[in-house]
């Protein structure tokens, strides 16, 4: 027998015999068919349902955490979660968070004997996961007195937020939160017996509006803002050219520390994270189309490009623009690939980046997300019509369909993907986090009228000691001007190393 009649009956015999114990493994007795059959059904059903994701996980139909009476073990009341009996998981996740957060546990260790923020009340409006958990400890370790709402009504991690209020920290927030809930979640850090809030860490500013609109008699007894993302810090400088901030604020967001760290590394590693865990994507290949190249938008394209991405940006500003064709990515108007591309990833802080218009000329299967801190970016309220149909795949991941079949998959309704699908890297989380702690300390102890009532940006001296205190993770060692040399290039040995006009 030749080689070639061998090989034909190997196969053969090799796929009867995988029939045959395929089919010994899985027949079933008529009854036992019967219940697979009804509980395949059960499950085709269930999974047929069209509704999005918002408010209708399992967990929800539990009800609203504002209907419970929650209580921990030593009696504290004044917060509202999801579940408290998840709190011990919660604490792992801190605990597992701060191994990688040295500069922050340094802080806290090196200022705690000190106390600089005694007598600090602290509203905090921020994502609230095992990495900001790390902040709040700390600021409470420093002596604040601090009470919490989330800025994303998806990024919540449920277990962190039962861990600290098993701890006694006031926490009002949850994951799925609707509009309604996170104004009252807001409200609730600011308004309650006993309690005149001096300090505002805000991510978004949402925070600082309610006060300004709502409590503005409180809000000018604050003696400070400090405004972590390009949304927030844009809305405080509106308010102090229209003469409407009535406090000193910091922009964090433009610190070194937070743009280069927070923005273009940690996007870097994140935007693949969660693109991966919401959708299964292979990324080679694929055409990408990124709206904005600031440092969010470098980071993604970095990360894409890669991965064997074909990336195309758009931009409104001729510097950017260029530094993106000098990096190899194409420059576009985004009606000029829309109806080519398969990933579009907005990060500009701006609203209406992508509207219907462009959604209605997408292939068919695109994903659609945002890296940029505010929700406006993509226009969703313009695909909740009757004619498009809304159905739910996984936890914020919605398939958006069109009468003719075509469907888009929108990521977390449009809210910060990376936060609300997947997480950060917590050492960029730590550098961040350092840089409020900081601002908080100089804002709550800076004498009468050494800030006015506008935005300030952080000494570079402060910047630097940021940096300094997460290099023993990677066991780096700096090297020492010389008296001749600091002397020659005009500079304390001891720093700032650059001036406030450098570019890094």
């Amino acid at each position: 027998m030749d080689l070639e009649h061998l090989s034909e009956k190997l196969t053969e015999a090799s796929v009867s015999g995988f029939r045959d114990r395929t089919k010994r493994r899985f027949s079933l007795p008529v009854a036992a068919r019967s219940h697979s059959d009804s509980r395949r059904s059960s499950i085709i059903s269930s999974c047929s349902d069209t509704s999005s994701y918002t408010g209708s996980s399992s967990d929800e139909e539990e009800g609203s955490p504002r209907e419970k009476e929650q209580v921990t073990a030593s009696g504290f009341t004044d917060f509202c979660v999801k579940n408290l009996r998840q709190a011990e998981f919660g604490r792992r996740e801190i605990d597992i968070a701060e191994q990688e957060m040295p500069g922050i546990v340094a802080l806290r260790e090196r200022a705690g004997k000190d106390l600089p923020l005694k007598g600090a009340k602290i509203v905090g409006c921020t994502h609230i996961n095992a990495q900001t958990a790390v902040l709040l400890e700390t600021l409470a370790a420093l002596g604040a007195h601090v009470r919490w709402a989330a800025c994303n009504i998806f990024s919540t991690q449920n277990e962190v937020a039962a861990a600290l209020a098993e701890k006694g920290f006031s926490v009002f927030a949850w994951r799925g939160e609707t509009e309604e809930d996170f104004w009252w979640c807001i409200d609730k850090t600011v308004n309650t017996e006993n309690w005149q809030p001096n300090l505002i860490l805000d991510d978004g500013g949402d925070a600082t509006h309610l006060m300004i609109k709502k409590y503005p008699a409180m809000f000018k007894m604050v003696k400070g803002v400090c405004e972590e993302s390009v949304t927030g810090v844009h809305r405080l400088y509106q308010l102090s050219k229209a003469g409407k901030l009535n406090v000193p604020a910091m922009n964090v967001n433009d610190s070194v520390t937070k743009t280069m760290f927070d923005n273009f590394y940690a996007c870097r590693e994140s935007i693949i994270d969660s693109l991966k865990r919401s959708t299964d994507v292979m990324f080679s290949g694929k055409q990408v189309l990124v709206a904005g190249y600031g440092e969010v938008g470098k980071g993604c394209c970095q990360a894409l490009k890669g991965l064997g991405c074909i990336v195309y940006v758009t931009e409104i500003d001729p510097i950017c623009a260029l530094q993106a064709c000098m990096d190899g990515v194409r420059t576009v108007k985004l009606g000029e690939v829309i109806r080519h591309v398969d990933i579009v990833i907005t990060a500009t802080g701006n609203k209406n980046v992508v509207t219907r218009e462009h959604m209605d000329k997408m292939k068919n299967g695109c994903i659609v997300c945002n890296m940029g801190h505010s929700n406006t970016e993509i226009d969703v309220n313009s695909l909740r019509t009757p004619e498009l149909t809304w159905e739910k795949v996984r936890s914020q991941v919605d398939h958006i369909i069109w009468p003719d079949g075509k469907r888009i998959i929108l990521l977390a309704e449009g809210r910060l993907v990376n936060l609300s699908l997947s997480s950060v890297p917590s050492i960029n989380v730590s550098i961040t986090s350092c840089t409020q702690a900081l601002a908080l300390i100089e804002l709550f102890n800076a004498p009468l009228n050494r800030y006015k009532s506008d935005v300030y940006l952080l000494p570079k001296k402060m910047d630097e000691y940021v940096a300094s205190l997460h290099l023993p993770m990677f066991d780096a060692h700096l090297s020492e001007l010389s008296d001749d040399q600091a002397k020659y290039l005009g500079l304390s040995k001891a720093g700032p190393f650059k001036p406030n006009y450098y570019r890094y």
